[in-house]
């Protein structure tokens, strides 16, 4: 038996919940809202100039993503992430992104690594210009099209979550040219390692790229400044 189902037509692709959540969403993630800050429905939908509905859901969304935590009867607080959970999060993305990368290399395009090599060509033109801003959103695409790349639906979510959850601490580290460097050549050896094939060798520069992240956001955004941080800086 055929079930034939009605016409379905999308008027509006993006609902006011959705543009609501992610500017929200971004605001929280580039620091512009910092953690503990209070965010009440009320005021956020008089301030957007939305109903409640569509604030109340997009919170709701970003609850359940971890990034805000409720407040009975009013509202909520943006999450705080102490030091242990960034490092957690740290390992989890390491052994994500591994995997991507392994499995990138047998399905890579050339047209994919025509992009990662404009890609380290426009960070290194930014390194010499000075306009860092940039940077966060040209190291945001490299990942993003080696894990792509893998051709797991799945895998692309996981990465992109944590990639995301890293950002809130790690972009205080990504406007200095110092830590902008060490990005840079960290996706050099990544690129060269996949344009060679080697599985083993693109694990050792991924883990070494996101060992030197967390560093950067334990120096940078925890400050905690043991010697073996102050050495890799020095």
């Amino acid at each position: 038996m055929i079930i034939k189902y009605p016409k379905l037509v999308i008027k509006n692709p993006t609902s006011l919940r959705e543009k609501v959540y992610r500017v929200v969403r971004e605001h929280i993630l580039n620091g512009k809202i910092p953690d503990g800050s209070r965010i009440i429905e009320s005021r956020l939908a008089k301030e957007i100039g939305v109903s409640r509905t569509p604030v109340r859901e997009a919170l709701h969304m970003l609850e359940m993503e971890g990034l805000l935590e409720p407040i009975p009867r009013v509202g909520y607080t943006v999450r705080r992430i102490d030091w242990d959970e960034v490092e957690e999060i740290c390992e989890i993305r390491k052994a994500n992104e591994v995997l991507a990368g392994k499995w990138a290399i047998d399905k890579i395009t050339h047209k994919q690594i025509t992009t990662l090599e404009q890609n380290i060509r426009l960070s290194e033109e930014i390194l010499r210009t000075g306009k860092l801003k940039a940077i966060v959103d040209l190291d945001a695409e490299f990942h993003e099209i080696i894990v792509k790349a893998s051709g797991s639906p799945r895998l692309i979510e996981l990465c992109q979550l944590l990639r995301r959850h890293m950002l809130r601490y790690r972009i205080e580290a990504m406007y200095l040219p110092e830590a902008v460097s060490r990005t840079i050549e960290g996706h050099r050896r990544i690129l060269q390692c996949i344009k060679n094939k080697d599985k083993k060798g693109v694990e050792s520069a991924i883990e070494a790229h996101l060992d030197q992240a967390r560093d950067d956001i334990r120096y940078y955004a925890f400050e905690i400044q043991d010697t073996k941080v102050k050495d890799t800086r020095s």
